[in-house]
């Protein structure tokens, strides 16, 4: 059980809380890369904050306030013109650090640029095919390149779930929840296919023990099944969340992240991140595609016949925010425990000035940053999963083409 205001402590993510605060000490993916070539100027939601996202004639990207300070517009629908972007209703036009560079209809000869400032602008860049912004006090850190964002012997397809009705905190705390894969993707996978009448499509072992480190860059989750060698990579190595908000996933030649925005108190954006070692002499990748990661059938019904489905379901369904007072945490429940710790350790590490855990400041460990996951384990692609029901398969027959509206 949770007090309420620990609770809304956890959840809350706009600029002034605690959450809120700490989460913009950290850079986070807002667009791919494809979706604002294919339109320059897109609308984006993240921490609460309204924003639009741009990309200049001259190649710029630029992260601003979305309401012109004329008449409120949306500069949702600006267009670029050289290396900034003008409204359309009046011709303002804002450079990529938010200042009001033109004014074209002021006939008196008064000088009012100064007060078309934007009321913010944010820092921007691109890495493996997604856009980071950073909405956080200067200097900022470095933007981490974690090793499937940089590596060059990899090819990407990136999914995307725009808007999933739920806390991100929620996504967060299913990461440190290692027995819910023996019962979610397990138990429950196998009866569904039984529905159907197909065979299991899971190898469910019970899980012995499960333990927690935190490290450089953020917790490790490791778990030991039954019948499974203690010194494989499941024990002694796992996979961790990168703080704050990345679960790395998968054996080392199938890894994955996922990535979990949010979007304001009750919506979550999430990045689902595959890469795959590229066969030799294979030509390198020209666009990483990018699709759809729906949590809802055409139907409305919630997809639950795939791992990623099953996971969404399940943040859902406990509520847009959870009612953490009425929980019952028991034992296995202990890296959620351990979570919710060191994130209020951060959030004091923040009110203190300081930095919180996994932000980089030194280039030198930032060439790349090897991330630690299993090169073999039981509930990777290879393990535990025994039919089309792996993440490869969700890719190739679950995709669509992510389209973005205004």
């Amino acid at each position: 059980m949770l007090a309420q205001e620990l609770n809304e402590q956890l959840t809350k993510v706009a600029g002034g809380t605690p959450m809120g605060e700490l989460l913009r000490r950290y850079w986070h993916p807002v667009m791919t890369m494809q979706e604002l070539e294919r339109d320059p100027v897109l609308p984006v939601r993240v921490l609460g904050e309204d924003l639009v996202l741009f990309r200049t004639e001259a190649g710029s990207l630029g992260l601003v306030s979305k309401r012109c300070p004329h008449r409120g517009a949306s500069l949702e629908f600006g267009f670029p013109e050289g290396d900034a972007l003008r409204c359309c209703y009046h011709g303002w036009k804002f450079d990529t650090a938010g200042n009001c560079i033109e004014q074209p209809n002021e006939l008196d000869g008064v000088d009012r640029r100064a007060r078309g400032k934007l009321a913010a602008a944010y820092q921007v860049q691109e890495m493996g095919g997604l856009i980071w912004a950073y909405l956080g006090p200067l200097p900022a850190p470095l933007l981490p390149r974690y090793d499937l964002f940089v590596r060059e012997d990899m090819d990407r397809n990136i999914g995307v779930t725009p808007s999933l009705p739920c806390n991100w905190f929620a996504t967060m705390e299913n990461s440190l929840d290692p027995v819910h894969l023996e019962w979610l993707h397990g138990h429950y996978f196998n009866y569904l296919m039984k529905r159907k009448g197909k065979p299991a499509a899971i190898n469910v072992k019970k899980h012995l023990q499960i333990a927690f480190d935190v490290f450089e860059h953020g917790i490790r989750k490791r778990r030991l099944v039954e019948g499974a060698d203690p010194q494989g990579d499941d024990w002694t190595r796992g996979h961790p969340i990168l703080f704050p908000n990345i679960l790395a996933v998968g054996a080392s030649d199938a890894p994955e992240f996922q990535i979990r925005v949010p979007i304001d108190d009750t919506h979550t954006k999430v990045f689902w991140y595959y890469a795959r070692p590229r066969a030799a002499g294979a030509k390198p990748q020209t666009e990483i595609p990018v699709w759809e990661n729906a949590y809802k059938e055409e139907n409305g019904a919630l997809v639950v016949e795939t791992v990623n489905g099953q996971d969404m379901m399940a943040w859902l369904t406990q509520g847009e925010i959870p009612n953490r007072d009425v929980e019952n945490l028991v034992s296995t429940d202990k890296g959620i425990l351990l979570l919710r710790r060191v994130v209020r350790e951060q959030m004091e590490k923040v009110a203190r000035g300081e930095d919180p855990l996994a932000v980089v400041r030194d280039e030198a460990k930032n060439k790349i940053i090897e991330v630690p996951r299993e090169d073999y384990g039981h509930y990777t692609l290879s393990g535990g999963m025994t039919t089309s029901a792996s993440v490869a398969d969700e890719y190739t027959s679950r995709k669509k083409e992510l389209s973005t509206t205004k």
